[in-house]
């Protein structure tokens, strides 16, 4: 289905997986933090997964798991140090077409508003890595307002914030939980991102239509 851009005032984009390819994030939480992780504590990485894989997976969804300050006092590790180092730091990049797709929006006249559950200093990071902020009028941080964008309260909180009309919205995300999330507050216009990471296959995005940023510019 093609989007109605007469019926949308304001685009509210996520950034890891639909902006960003989510490669870099994986890599960083399903490589790097095991190695620092065995090194620091004398194991093999295989020990150190699976040491690490169920500590992360009890938070999934919830405001902890991307929390870099969590996971530093969690760990011992200085998350935000190492997730900024070069080695690291060099995997993050735009989504084939997303830039492209920013620069669409912006001729567009549209209020467009980057809307993640990234910790404020990966934020940080990733603007400093890449041209980001000339491109929205709010870079919003789920932390901001003490809710994950996996809770309605999230929602409410941004709204009462940064007043929206949710019927006139248009909301792009990977997560399909989000999405959900999202549908039940009343965004009406909702896109999922079915390639969030370059180097892992296509996901079905159930429910929820792609969004084709190759289409849009």
């Amino acid at each position: 289905m093609i989007i109605d851009w007469q019926q949308i005032d304001t685009v509210l984009l996520d950034m890891d997986g639909t902006l960003l390819d989510l490669h870099y994030d994986n890599y960083y939480w399903v490589e790097h933090l095991p190695k620092l992780y065995a090194d620091k504590h004398d194991l093999s990485i295989d020990q150190a997964k699976r040491t690490i894989t169920p500590i992360l997976a009890a938070k999934y969804g919830q405001l902890e798991w991307y929390s870099t300050d969590y996971w530093s006092n969690e760990f011992d590790i200085d998350i935000a140090t190492t997730k900024a180092a070069y080695d690291v730091a060099q995997k993050i990049s735009f989504r084939p077409h997303a830039e492209k797709f920013l620069e669409f929006l912006n001729k567009s006249g549209k209020q467009v508003w980057m809307v993640t559950n990234a910790h404020r200093d990966v934020l940080t990071i990733k603007c400093d890595r890449l041209v980001l902020e000339p491109h929205f009028e709010h870079l919003i941080s789920s932390h901001d307002f003490g809710f994950s964008k996996e809770q309605t309260h999230f929602w409410q909180a941004l709204k009462d914030a940064f007043p929206f009309d949710p019927e006139r919205s248009l909301f792009v995300d990977d997560s399909v939980p989000i999405l959900r999330t999202a549908q039940d507050f009343g965004i009406k216009h909702l896109r999922a991102i079915s390639h969030p990471d370059s180097q892992k296959p296509e996901k079905d995005t159930e429910e929820f239509l792609d969004m084709p940023m190759a289409n849009l510019i």
